[in-house]
């Protein structure tokens, strides 16, 4: 029986046109230990924790971790469990859940404030993704057994050591928050996100069930 869950046909449609032809020799050999973690648990039938950590917990680490989230799925990765976190907390940024809109995920806030919470769904029956900008100590983080992966070079220099971790792999994004409030906003928020989405795809098309 195909237990595989059904990907909303805009988010399935963004990840089957993802091509990692861009990706290069350099960086395919910096995704490596993370084919390499993944795969080592899919061998052993062992839960996959992934912990993407950025300072702000706020563009960066959200993307990698929604797009994690919905190509594991999109690859049928069992028992795979994406999360994120930063060296401090903020709020996850607006521009971020406008753009994860355009390739077709559902979000809602369910909480207002400073720090808003919000659903997000990329699959009719999937069990939405809870994004808000939070700590590595906080309760929605995992306590041991996972990877933790630096998607920023301020955070990867400012954690040598992240307490729990099995491994931790830097794999460094430029920020997009270097456009905020200008004509191409929106244009490099997307390309951020389709980059870490295309890289996440390539680390995924390594691994064999």
């Amino acid at each position: 029986m195909n237990n595989k869950l059904v990907l909303f046909s805009e988010v399935e449609k963004t990840i089957s046109s993802l091509n990692t032809a861009s990706i290069s020799k350099e960086r395919q050999t910096r995704l490596q230990p993370l084919v390499d973690y993944i795969q080592l648990k899919v061998l052993n039938n062992e839960s996959i924790r992934l912990n993407f950590i950025c300072t702000h917990n706020s563009r960066r680490s959200h993307f990698a971790q929604i797009w994690a989230q919905a190509i594991s799925c999109y690859f049928n990765i069992n028992k795979f469990f994406s999360y994120s976190a930063g060296t401090e907390a903020t709020a996850l940024f607006p521009k971020v859940v406008e753009t994860l809109k355009t390739s077709g995920f559902q979000i809602r806030v369910i909480s207002e404030g400073e720090n808003p919470i919000y659903s997000i769904k990329y699959g009719e029956n999937s069990h939405p993704i809870i994004g808000f900008s939070k700590t590595l100590e906080d309760d929605f983080n995992p306590k041991s057994k996972f990877a933790a992966i630096m998607t920023c070079d301020s955070a990867n220099e400012a954690c040598p050591f992240v307490s729990g971790a099995e491994i931790r792999i830097p794999i460094t994004f430029e920020d997009p928050k270097a456009y905020d409030n200008t004509p191409l906003a929106t244009e490099k928020y997307r390309e951020r996100s389709l980059q870490i989405a295309t890289e996440l795809f390539h680390i995924f098309t390594q691994i064999k069930l």
